[in-house]
């Protein structure tokens, strides 16, 4: 059982590395998103999927270890929590302070990581609203005023003057 523990900790130690990583990464990339630096965001958005591609494997044997662990002591894995493991160790203090330590990290980095995405995610949003507004712009600015021209039963008669072919609906 502590090997399985030990491997359990290693993994979640890994996890929350990568997740660092992947914090850090969330925060360079707001200067470069209010910059408009879409090279370096495209970079910083190709770092961050190798660590994401690491994430997931990591994932994958953390669950493989829970499983390992639930059938050993017998417990339902789908019930079995990082908390309710800490509390079960309470006879193995060495490896139940390991634990806890490792899921406080994990429980400080995660909502950190969830908040900076969501500051970029909304920066990406105003970004995308100003090239939609000056692309609008654009097109209005080409188009031209109509003739003050009117036929027989007052109604316009007038043309649009300048040519509207080739221009780009931001709205399609």
């Amino acid at each position: 059982m502590a090997s399985l523990i030990e491997n359990l900790i290693s993994v979640l130690e890994e996890e929350n590395e990568q997740y660092e990583t992947l914090l850090e990464l969330s925060r360079k990339k707001t200067p470069v998103i209010v910059k408009g630096d879409i090279k370096r965001l495209q970079e910083i958005t190709d770092e961050e999927q190798n660590i994401i591609d690491r994430i997931a494997s990591l994932e994958s044997r953390r669950e493989e270890h829970i499983r390992d662990i639930a059938n050993v002591i017998n417990r339902d894995v789908g019930q079995l929590k990082l908390g309710n493991l800490v509390q079960i160790l309470e006879k193995s203090p060495k490896e139940q302070r390991k634990l806890a330590e490792i899921h406080d990290k994990l429980r400080d980095t995660l909502p950190e990581m969830q908040r900076v995405n969501a500051q970029n995610q909304e920066l990406l949003k105003e970004a995308l609203e100003m090239v939609e507004f000056d692309l609008n712009m654009i097109q209005a600015a080409k188009m031209a005023p109509q003739t003050a021209n009117y036929n027989k039963s007052a109604y316009s008669a007038g043309s649009v003057m300048g040519d509207n072919r080739g221009s780009f609906d931001a709205k399609q």
